[in-house]
Formats: C-alpha cells, sequence, structure tokens
C-alpha cells in the first residue's frame, strides 16, 4: 500500500461542506429502479456520518456522477456506514455505497453482521481506512486491555468502526459485551461525549484526516492522544486473514508530535449485484480519470490506487467495472 505524506489542508473541509450541500440526500429516489438499470435517473450512494471520510468522498462522487455522467443526478445520503450501506443496498434504499472490505468479506460470506451471503459487487478499492483510537489522558489507557470497565464508543450501530472495534477488543482478550462499557456511538456524538468527558475513549475507522478526529484533537490538545493498536494485529491476522495490515497516521494529519502506528483496513465501493455493467464502467472510469477532483474534497483520496483497483476479493467485481479496470490498467 502506498502512503503518501499530507497535510491537513483547511480549504479541504469547507469545500467537502459545499459540495455535500449540493450532493447531499436520503433514501433512492428512483423507485422503478432505473438509475441503476442504465436508464438514466438517480443515483443515491450510501456513505456515513456527516463528520467522516465516507460522506465528504462521497458527496465529491455524488458532484461528479452529476456533472459528467448524461442522464444521472446522484446523492450522497448519511448513514452509519458499511453495515448499514449494504444492507441498503439489498433493501434497494441505495444503489452505490461504501464499506470496509472486512464488513464486505462478511457480507459475501454470509457471517459477522448477516445471516446469509448478501449479493453485492464490488466498483472499485478505494483508499484504506485508518484505526483511530483516542483516548483521554486522564482515563488511564495505555493499551486496549486498560479499557477494562471504561466507556468507549465503539461506533454507531451497523457501522464497519463497530465490526473492527469488536475484533479488535475481542483480540485484546476483553468481552466487549461484558468488560467496556460499550457506547454505540457515531462520531458526532462521540466526539462530543469526549468533549464532555462522559467517554474515556473513542474507537474510529476512517480515512486521514476526518473531521471529527480533527475536531477532537484540536479542542482537547493535550488531553487526548492516539494509541497504538497494533500488538493486536497478529491475533486479528490469523483470525481474518490479510484484509488488516499495519499502517501510520503520520504527525501532519492531526498536528501531533509523532507519527502513530495503527491498524488499517481497504475500502471499496459497492455496488448490489446485477447493477448496469455500462453504468459501473462510466463510474469507474469517472472515479480514476478525475481522481484529483476527489482530492480536493479530502486529501484520503491520495491513497486511491490504480494498482489496487481490483484487489477486492473474495467479493466479486462487477462486470462493467472489471472491463473497466482492465482498460485503464492497458493505457500506457
Amino acid at each position: 500500500m502506498k502512503h503518501r505524506t499530507r497535510t491537513a489542508r483547511l480549504a479541504a473541509p469547507a469545500l467537502a461542506l459545499a459540495l455535500a450541500a449540493t450532493a447531499c440526500g436520503g433514501g433512492k429516489q428512483d423507485d422503478n429502479g432505473a438509475a441503476s438499470s442504465g436508464k438514466g435517473g438517480r443515483l443515491t450512494i450510501a456513505t456515513g456520518p456527516t463528520t467522516g471520510v465516507y460522506y465528504q468522498i462521497g458527496g465529491g462522487l455524488a458532484q461528479l456522477i452529476s456533472d459528467n455522467i448524461d442522464g444521472y443526478r446522484a446523492t450522497a445520503a448519511t448513514t452509519g456506514a458499511s453495515v448499514q450501506n449494504i444492507q441498503g443496498l439489498q433493501a434497494g434504499s441505495y444503489d452505490l455505497g461504501f464499506s470496509l472490505l472486512d464488513t464486505a468479506e462478511d457480507a459475501v460470506q454470509g457471517t459477522g453482521s448477516f445471516d446469509k451471503p448478501q449479493p453485492v459487487e464490488a466498483l472499485t478499492r478505494l483508499y484504506p481506512n485508518y484505526t483511530q483510537v483516542l483516548v483521554r489522558t486522564d482515563s488511564g489507557i495505555t493499551s486496549l486491555q486498560d479499557m477494562k470497565d471504561k466507556r468507549i464508543s465503539t461506533g454507531a450501530p451497523n457501522s464497519g468502526t463497530e465490526v473492527i472495534a469488536t475484533r479488535l477488543l475481542t483480540a485484546a482478550g476483553l468481552d466487549p459485551a461484558k468488560d467496556v462499557s460499550a457506547q454505540r456511538l457515531a462520531l458526532p456524538e462521540s466526539v462530543d461525549a469526549m468533549k464532555d468527558s462522559t467517554l474515556d475513549a473513542i474507537i474510529w475507522s476512517g480515512g486521514l484526516p476526518t473531521g471529527g478526529i480533527t475536531d477532537l484533537a484540536t479542542s482537547l490538545g493535550d488531553k487526548v492522544r492516539f494509541l497504538d493498536i497494533t500488538a493486536q494485529l497478529p491475533a486479528l491476522s490469523s483470525k481474518y486473514g490479510g484484509v488488516y495490515q499495519k499502517g501510520s497516521i503520520p504527525a501532519s494529519a492531526y498536528n501531533q508530535p509523532a507519527a502513530v502506528p495503527t491498524i488499517v483496513v481497504p475500502n471499496v465501493l459497492l455496488v448490489r449485484k446485477g447493477f448496469d455493467p455500462d453504468l459501473a464502467a462510466k463510474i469507474v472510469h469517472l472515479i480514476y480519470e478525475k481522481t484529483s477532483a476527489l482530492e480536493k474534497v479530502n486529501t484520503a483520496a491520495t491513497e486511491i490506487d490504480p494498482a489496487q483497483a481490483a484487489n477486492v476479493a473474495p467479493v466479486p467485481l462487477n462486470p462493467g467495472a472489471e472491463d473497466a479496470l482492465k482498460s485503464l490498467a492497458e493505457k500506457p
């Protein structure tokens, strides 16, 4: 995985909010299914909380689709993220959805949060999510094991963050249901609770920089610190394979004194099985031909790597997306 040195740009959040204002929306608005069957119409992209990178990049993608693919208008919907997004794809509430690859694996295998295999396909792999664990310095927490009997935000219900938080705590030898006071809060609520001292720590999975984490780190300063959770990587890899990798949160991402080792997970863009392959190909071409526009929304998009685009296994690629990625790989 490639890593780039990044500076958190103040202009990016402002641009993201501007795009979100024009490209956000609720559930799917085209009841006849035309939007995802190549007939034109509205496309709804399931993203995540408003202070997360999914929502910002999703808003940017919605704007690109609306501006560049004739007959379509796309909107970005705020959601609880990965699990809810996949559930919404199956329910027909959304046309496209962001997801962590570990959650998408569970979906196609019918494990974890899913009681049966879900018929989803990937359009492409995207940027990685960084597991960002912040603790209040007065909490006494120096490792995940220290979270026993503490108040911990494990992410919104049906989010990819909740999946990772549960697995991390289990890998550290804790029972998430009994050993910690788990608060199932979305990122905005988690940030507010940390500021109010009603939480001891939060576990968050997101791109860099995440607006809510920037707010928290800036507002509380040395009252919070990032936790290195890589000691749990061997246990996670042993149980779940190579989807979890070691990474590093650069010091520049949140103006911290030093980089913080952490665990990263790839993101994927998903659709329902049977999504129109011609439309899928157009969206894939758009992502890679106009990546710079997404980078202006949030610098997490600088880690969208064409060389890794097709690496979504065990999630199958949409046939149109697969053809598009092959053609892009063949370009000089």
